[in-house]
């Protein structure tokens, strides 16, 4: 048997790392579309969570949260990896998911729905902004908590008091979109924030913008839009 000599070569795209639920069925999708092809390498981990979401089962993902960082492959050289859960980033806090995530994987970034959403938000002078949110009210509240910390008045939010992930995952798109409709029409807001990665909202970002005329975010969108640019990519739409 011979051996065939071969080369090797230096990635010339930055990579990017995504630590997403482990019931988590929307936010890897919605990458690929989010994170043009060819742009960047994205290389994605699972971190170990509950069937539901609630505070409880929050604090023992945030245990693993380095475990998961670890199971990302150190070899990429990160430029930015970011954890795909902005109920759990408003609970456990942006510093401390930022050094679980450090203490896993070298990365020169790390970010989150929450800080991601704020950074857009600020970019875009928003001051009022409506939060739509799956979740039941004491995983609702400390997103809005969060936004009001940073100066962003949350006048009013909906939310469709759901736990369960897996029924989260299937809350039609149509739904979000006219509790958006509604939200808007019952209070003066200048943006609206589509919360939750498994939610599945990217079918209506622009609808919903061409119909209340304000600017609507999204968890998906925002963290994606966040690690384009810190890994200096071309901004996604």
């Amino acid at each position: 048997m011979t051996t065939p000599p071969f080369i090797t070569q230096t990635p010339t795209t930055p990579a990017l790392g995504l630590i997403v639920l482990r019931v988590d069925e929307t936010i890897e999708q919605d990458f690929r579309t989010l994170i043009p092809a060819g742009t960047a390498r994205l290389h994605v981990s699972r971190v170990q969570s509950g069937d539901d979401l609630n505070p409880g089962t929050i604090h023992d993902m945030g245990t693993r949260l380095t475990a998961a960082a670890e199971l990302l492959p150190k070899a990429a050289g990160f430029d930015v990896v970011g954890y795909a859960c902005t109920s759990a980033t408003a609970q456990l806090g942006s510093d401390a998911v930022r050094a679980q995530i450090k203490a896993g994987i070298p990365t020169r970034h790390v970010t989150d729905p929450l800080t991601a959403a704020l950074a857009q938000i600020a970019s875009l002078g928003l001051t009022r902004v409506g939060v739509i949110s799956p979740y039941t009210s004491d995983v609702a509240a400390p997103i809005n908590n969060a936004f009001r910390a940073a100066g962003i008045e949350v006048p009013d939010m909906a939310s469709f008091d759901e736990s369960t992930e897996a029924r989260v995952a299937r809350i039609a798109p149509s739904s979000t979109y006219a509790a958006a409709i509604e939200l808007a029409a019952r209070t003066p807001l200048d943006g609206v924030f589509l919360s939750c990665t498994n939610l599945q909202t990217l079918p209506i970002l622009q609808p919903l913008q061409d119909a209340l005329g304000l600017p609507v975010l999204s968890s998906n969108a925002a963290l994606a839009w966040h690690m384009s640019r810190l890994a200096d990519l071309t901004t996604p739409g």
